[in-house]
């Protein structure tokens, strides 16, 4: 029987569609909700981490103000994570689901199904944006990774397409 729903979101506006879905579910299994978001530099989104060029005999040093610009930037994502978390935790109490979110720091695939495993989910929910052929191959797929590493069963949310 499924008592704990596992839903993993992002910062796209398709987490919306996620949630619902996983909110549906809990309604329909009277389940509890964790709501996951992973910190992640392969997120669409996410502040990417400052190159510095170098060249032979050269150092590669970043400059203390570029670091610096780049931790706010991940202090800035980092707080626009949790305060999605917050809202979609809020929506599921006031529709009377016990929920409770985690942001976490990681590979997405793995995280979500270390903290299944760990949380003892029964079931994960999360979306699939569509990439497929190299798009897949290249950038790889969360929605794969947790299909076949998952220690429960995963509803994987098809985006949703434009007519």
């Amino acid at each position: 029987m499924t008592q704990k729903i596992l839903v993993a979101v992002d910062e796209s506006p398709f987490a919306e569609i996620v949630f619902e879905q996983s909110l549906k579910m809990a309604k329909a299994f009277q389940a509890s909700l964790m709501v996951l978001h992973v910190l992640s530099l392969d997120e669409e989104g996410s502040p990417q981490m400052p190159i510095a060029a170098s060249g032979p005999g050269s150092y590669v040093v970043l400059e203390t103000t570029v670091m610096e610009a780049y931790q706010e930037r991940w202090k800035e994502y980092e707080k626009k994570g949790l305060s999605q978390l917050q809202g979609f935790t809020d929506r599921a109490t006031e529709a009377g689901i016990a929920t409770e979110f985690s942001q976490l720091s990681g590979r997405p695939g793995k995280t979500i199904c270390d903290l299944a495993k760990n949380w003892q989910a029964d079931l994960i929910m999360l979306g699939r944006r569509g990439r497929s052929g190299w798009g897949e191959l290249f950038l790889g797929s969360v929605s794969t990774y947790v299909v076949h590493h998952a220690p429960c069963p995963v509803m994987v949310v098809p985006a949703k397409t434009q007519a």
